[in-house]
């Protein structure tokens, strides 16, 4: 995978992931795992984005998001064209390691379309269930 909009990484960064995170993740045939990004206060989910090792580290260790695009296989940091950054305020692995969540202190928009969310007016007409009594 390509390197570009990488910078330097500084003395005090590791220069890999830590190997006992490494460990936990299932990655797809290209080395990846979907990454939610969900805002830290009030809950919402605001995208998914995707992630290698690298994406994940610099995620962990900078205190901004990066992820990696699969379209210009290279990585970016969320905000850093747009000014809508996406400040990390924790992260956690789901049960099969497949799957990250990334709560967030989201300055703008999170939708490159400049919507609030990547989901917002997308809904899609469904039959809501309701549980039994």
């Amino acid at each position: 995978m390509s390197t570009s909009n990488s910078s330097a990484v500084p003395d005090s960064e590791p220069a890999q992931l830590d190997p006992e995170i490494a460990a936990r993740l299932k990655r797809d045939a290209n080395g990846l795992f979907a990454a939610i990004v969900q805002q830290f206060d009030t809950l919402e989910v605001l995208m998914l984005g995707w992630m290698d090792d690298e994406a994940l580290r610099r995620t962990l260790t900078t205190g901004r998001v990066t992820f990696y695009s699969r379209s210009r296989q290279e990585y970016w940091r969320k905000g850093d064209t747009s000014g809508h950054a996406q400040y990390v305020k924790g992260a956690a692995l789901d049960c099969d390691g497949d799957a990250l969540l990334v709560r967030v202190d989201q300055v703008g928009a999170a939708c490159h379309t400049g919507a609030p969310t990547c989901f917002t007016g997308r809904d899609l007409p469904v039959v809501t269930g309701q549980r039994p009594d």
